[in-house]
């Protein structure tokens, strides 16, 4: 029978031809052995360790690939061990610079011949088991709020991503450090998922993002149920944690979930014992009591923002000003810290609406009528001196790259296909993306240039990563040969030129 309609056909090879579809992906090898990720692994998860078969390193690396490859889920894994010469770079890679008592070591971990470059999907699955903890199921209540405590092994990842956060801190020392916190939603049909505030199944995890980095500071997997702000003091506290001694103040970033007073208080009155002070920016509850505040102001007080076009400034349609505010919650207090409240108002431009439909429609942002007209209203509390419209531009520099960071989580990374029904599963799988979100922002900030930084990982897969070539082996070496006239080619050769730049002083 025909394969097809036009003068062509498919066949497999009959031997091993060293062919791979993923010729640039071995340069994030590099960046990690640089890095020192496969170490950092293997200090910190000890899922593995003294065991036989596949290392923790080997196992968490391969999902690393996997998701700079354009895999999502496990099964993809197949796909990755299918490319015959990036396995054989891979193997080549894993055992380059090791001393012979630990390569022996390795080999001793299999009790036949190890034929696979990369995990199957079988053990990848028994791998992500053993950072679910059953037993703190038994603490889940209906209708309430929980986040199950990290076993030892997810605890690891925190220590993982701290190692990666300290090497991007020491390659771009930079002394303040604005973090960015927020939820974001993962749709899922997973059984024992739960309902979040949008009425659908999903998970909610919450992420700190480090804006100077580019980087995904901290992150705590969490269920659909669970608040974006609930506990958030505890969980910036963890984040203050794992940034690099470099850093010598912290600034915050957040929308209304972070509108806590318990946060807002240890951040104005210096509670924090390393950064004194922190600075911050948060997106207030317009409540009644705030709306009448700003009606309150008077019309000459209200200033224009303005916005960039074409290098030039001009109105952007949207007013702000200074509001008179002291929230309940804090008023009872002499002694409490006191907040600067910034309201910004847009007039809403009434649309037609097809008749009987007046009463269905809701907007999805506050309003108020004052003066006649109706306006978008939106407030923001901080404990920042900056002129107020200078301040509403950094705020809204928060709903840039943190908020597109976490597109790319789900979109072209794996984040928005989680593998199983348990959370400590899901929250691994979850850690293993953000690290390879994260040495995908190093390699575009360090490594590849300025002009790369905005590109998504769909334009750095088709220009760098999924290149044609052919492994071949020449003296002990390997050498990955692309077609001819590939433009990749002098972008790859300066990119491991860079790399080789990183390396700390004494290592090799």
């Amino acid at each position: 029978m025909a394969q097809g309609l036009l003068p062509f056909k498919y066949e497999a090879e009959k031997e091993t031809t060293g062919m791979t579809a993923l010729g640039g992906l071995p340069a994030y090898l590099d960046l990690a052995k640089v890095i020192g990720l496969s170490k950092s692994i293997q200090k910190h998860l000890k899922v593995r360790e003294g065991g036989q078969g596949w290392t923790d390193s080997q196992v968490v690396l391969s999902i690393v690939l996997l998701n700079l490859a354009g895999g999502d889920c496990v099964e993809d894994i197949k796909v990755l061990e299918s490319d015959d010469g990036f396995c054989e770079v891979l193997k080549k890679a894993e055992m380059h610079g090791l001393k012979r008592k630990v390569r022996r070591e390795l080999l001793r971990r299999w009790r036949k011949e190890r034929k696979r470059a990369v995990p199957s999907a079988s053990a990848i699955f028994r791998y992500l088991a053993k950072f679910h903890d059953r037993e703190q199921d038994k603490y889940r209540e209906a209708g309430k709020a929980f986040i199950p405590e990290a076993n030892e092994h997810l605890r690891g990842f925190v220590e993982v991503n701290k190692d990666l956060a300290r090497f991007a801190g020491s390659r771009n020392i930079q002394d303040t450090a604005t973090l960015d916190m927020d939820a974001t939603l993962v749709a899922t049909n997973k059984a024992d998922s739960l309902f979040c505030y949008k009425g659908h199944k999903s998970y909610q995890p919450f992420n700190t993002w480090w804006a100077e980095q580019g980087i995904v500071l901290h992150t705590e997997f969490r269920d659909g149920n669970v608040p974006a702000g609930f506990e958030q003091l505890r969980v910036f506290k963890e984040a203050l944690g794992c940034l690099p001694e470099e850093v010598k103040r912290v600034r915050l970033r957040s929308d209304t979930a972070g509108y806590q007073h318990d946060l807002l208080k240890y951040c104005a009155s210096g509670s924090n014992d390393r950064f004194g002070v922190i600075e911050f920016a948060v997106g207030c509850d317009v409540t009644k009591e705030f709306k009448r505040a700003v009606a309150e102001v008077e019309e000459s007080e209200w200033k224009p923002i303005y916005k960039e076009v074409r290098g030039k400034k001009e109105p952007s349609g949207v007013e702000w000003a200074e509001v008179c505010f002291v929230p309940n919650a804090i008023g009872h207090s002499k002694k409490g810290p006191e907040y600067r409240y910034l309201a910004k108002r847009e007039v809403v431009v009434e649309q037609l609406m097809l008749s009987g439909m007046e009463q269905q429609i809701s907007l999805p942002f506050p309003t108020m009528e004052t003066r006649g007209k109706r306006y978008k209203i939106f407030g923001i509390a901080t404990n920042m001196d900056w002129d107020g419209e200078n301040l509403i531009h950094w705020h809204h520099e928060r709903c840039g790259k943190s908020e597109e960071a976490h597109s790319v989580m789900k979109e072209d990374l794996a984040g928005g296909k989680l593998p199983s029904n348990d959370f400590g599963e899901n929250a691994a799988w979850w850690w293993m993306m953000i690290l390879a979100l994260n040495l995908n922002a190093m390699m575009k900030m360090h490594v590849l240039g300025k002009e790369w930084e905005p590109k998504r990982m769909k334009a750095i897969r088709f220009w760098l990563i999924n290149l044609p070539g052919r492994v071949v082996k020449r003296s002990r070496n390997l050498i990955i040969r692309l077609t001819r006239n590939q433009p990749a080619l002098d972008v790859l050769l300066e990119a491991r030129r860079k790399i080789a730049m990183l390396m700390p002083a004494g290592c090799g």
